[in-house]
């Protein structure tokens, strides 16, 4: 039944600027699944959208035969469990899987948020602020870092897992506003764990292609920054 299941033709709706179905892309690459990625346009959501996922309407969206499985982080463990052939993402230790949920759930529902928060702040000292406190919450990612990883490149050892997917996505955009605004979110001094993870993240075989270069998104935020000025000015 597993297999049948697995073998079945798998979609992914999503935007490729979306860390979140970045997230699905990821996780399909780690275990060789094929897939089909549908480009969705926010602005104008397809009926195939919100058939998918009815309650929020959002993406991403896996859909894996007949059914449809919603959340990017539902999705990721969904995938994780159904193709057991390739890399696991989640340990197979109970504590360990534990662990990596526990910081995985710190990095959506603690760290995230700040980066909506800074894409909310207007002017140069509200900007500081939020940059200091993305700064400072990535300090225990620092340490889980160290912990997790036992010496090796990645959370997961020696290939990337769960909190390296979670965290990963976000690094394109990270570097765009770098590149944009001049604010830098990974700080050497204070986590150089994570500056060098990050770098071996996006130079890995399975996150390449899933992920837009940060010259793309530049483009996307210069974009949706000029929209929020002609709204304000309006």
């Amino acid at each position: 039944m597993e297999q049948v299941r697995a073998t079945s033709i798998v979609k992914v709706l999503g935007t490729q600027a979306s860390p979140f179905a970045n997230r699905v892309l990821i996780a399909l690459n780690v275990k060789s699944v094929d897939y089909e990625f549908i480009q969705e346009d926010m602005s104008n959501k397809s009926e195939l959208l919100l058939k998918s996922n009815p309650v929020h309407k959002k993406i991403p969206v896996l859909i894996h035969g007949d059914n449809t499985i919603c959340e990017s982080l539902v999705i990721v463990q969904y995938i994780d469990e159904t193709w057991t052939n390739g890399p696991s993402i989640l340990p197979s230790n109970p504590l360990d899987r534990a662990i990596a949920r526990f910081w995985v759930a710190y990095i959506d529902d603690k760290w995230l948020p700040l980066m909506s928060d800074l894409g909310k702040a207007q002017g140069e000292e509200a900007k500081l602020e939020v940059q200091e406190k993305l700064q400072e919450a990535l300090v225990p990612l620092e340490e889980a870092f160290v912990k997790c990883s036992k010496g090796k490149s990645f959370f997961g050892g020696d290939n990337i897992g769960y909190i390296d997917i979670t965290l990963g996505c976000i690094l394109g955009w990270i570097k765009a506003i770098k590149i944009m605004l001049g604010i830098e979110i990974f700080n050497v001094t204070k986590t150089p764990g994570l500056v060098n993870w990050g770098d071996r993240f996006l130079e890995d075989k399975f996150v390449k292609g899933a992920m837009l270069e940060p010259e793309k998104l530049v483009e996307i935020l210069k974009l949706h920054l000029a929209k929020r000025e002609a709204n304000n000015a309006n």
